[in-house]
């Protein structure tokens, strides 16, 4: 009893070795080939059905055509290899479809050969017919079907890299851990721009994005943030299939409409969920106000300073090298203070517009 208890204890620590697996989340390529690989046993079935088919219909004519022919130790046709049975037909077509002397079976089962009990020769003359187009079929064309399937989903998933896809998912969660690794679900809005360039396209942005085209797009995404500034997990996924898809996007004056628009089309394609989700996927213009601290305002006035500083910068060449380090000094203490002067600036805005963010001025600044 005590050893049979060490034996199944002793056994579990074999599941210490799926520990290998958490290496694989760490490498882009492997996670494209396991994905390409679970794609794949989705369609293998179906080309398992057809090889069983093949194997079916071939093992019936074969016992209705060899099953008399005699068991001889002698010969490949013997008590382990034979068509007296159905089961027996199908492990000796299996055996040929290998490719283990599957000509000497053929010449075995050639006419001429005796017969098992009283009757004249068995076998007949169609064996060769028989062997070659079952080898034909199931070696060159069957089995190259597993090939086919498992080359066919890994082109479809590398041949363009703007596919976006749910292998994706797995590199999006895995920067997000780098950044949220308490796994709260949340990561602070000063983080937001890094992790998305940390993110390879068409999920992030990727390293070669440059920061006006990023923050352009954290503008039009304009996920809400709380009173923490913390941004969901789930609200920046949804804003950044749709940024990549172009789901309900639009210019800014039609952009609550197609808010509006994508949350009625939730609502028909999933209501049960949509009761829970709809305002973390797609946030209500009540979380848009001028009071409500969004990701687009932020970055809004983040590419506002900018360009602020770049329009000063030919006046700057303009003065002494003292009054220039006097001017970078001024302004240092107002780029660390930049997040709550904007904070400041933007929760005591009233404009016409619930997407202040995305007014016609700040687009004109966006394009300069």
């Amino acid at each position: 009893m005590q050893q049979s208890a060490f034996l199944s204890l002793g056994f579990l620590r074999l599941f210490r070795a799926a520990r290998l697996i958490k290496l694989l989340r760490q490498g882009y390529t492997i996670r494209i080939l396991l994905w390409t690989f679970i794609q794949s046993v989705k369609a293998l079935p179906y080309v398992c059905l057809l090889i069983a088919m093949l194997f079916f219909i071939y093992c019936i004519i074969g016992m209705q055509v060899f099953g008399n022919i005699k068991n001889d130790p002698m010969t490949q046709m013997n008590i382990h290899n034979n068509f007296q049975t159905f089961a027996s037909g199908l492990l000796l077509l299996f055996r040929c479809a290998t490719g283990e002397n599957w000509q000497e079976v053929m010449l075995d089962c050639d006419a001429g050969r005796e017969c098992e009990g009283a009757g004249e020769s068995c076998g007949s003359k169609m064996t060769y017919l028989y062997f070659v187009t079952f080898i034909f079929l199931c070696s060159f064309l069957m089995l190259n079907l597993f090939v086919a399937v498992i080359m066919d989903n890994f082109d479809y998933l590398t041949r363009d890299s703007s596919i976006l896809g749910p292998h994706h998912l797995d590199e999006y969660v895995r920067v997000w851990a780098e950044y949220d690794p308490t796994a709260r679900g949340k990561v602070h809005h000063t983080d937001m721009y890094e992790m998305l360039r940390n993110m390879e396209p068409p999920v992030g942005f990727g390293k070669k994005c440059p920061y006006r085209l990023a923050y352009r797009k954290l503008i039009r995404m304009n996920m809400p943030v709380d009173e923490n500034g913390m941004v969901h997990f789930t609200t920046t996924l949804f804003a950044l299939i749709r940024e990549s898809l172009g789901i309900k996007i639009g210019p800014t004056e039609v952009m609550d409409q197609r808010d509006n628009e994508l949350r009625y089309c939730l609502c028909r394609l999933w209501p049960v969920q949509a009761k829970r989700m709809l305002n973390i996927l797609v946030p209500p213009d009540s979380e848009l106000t001028y009071y409500k601290m969004t990701v687009g305002k932020i970055y809004a006035g983040l590419l506002m300073l900018e360009n602020h500083r770049l329009e000063k910068q030919p006046q700057c060449k303009d003065q002494s090298p003292d009054r220039r380090k006097l001017s970078s000094a001024d302004t240092s203490p107002q780029s660390e203070k930049s997040a709550d002067l904007l904070a400041r600036f933007f929760g005591g805005v009233v404009h016409a517009s619930h997407r202040s963010p995305r007014t016609s001025e700040t687009e004109d600044d966006l394009n300069k």
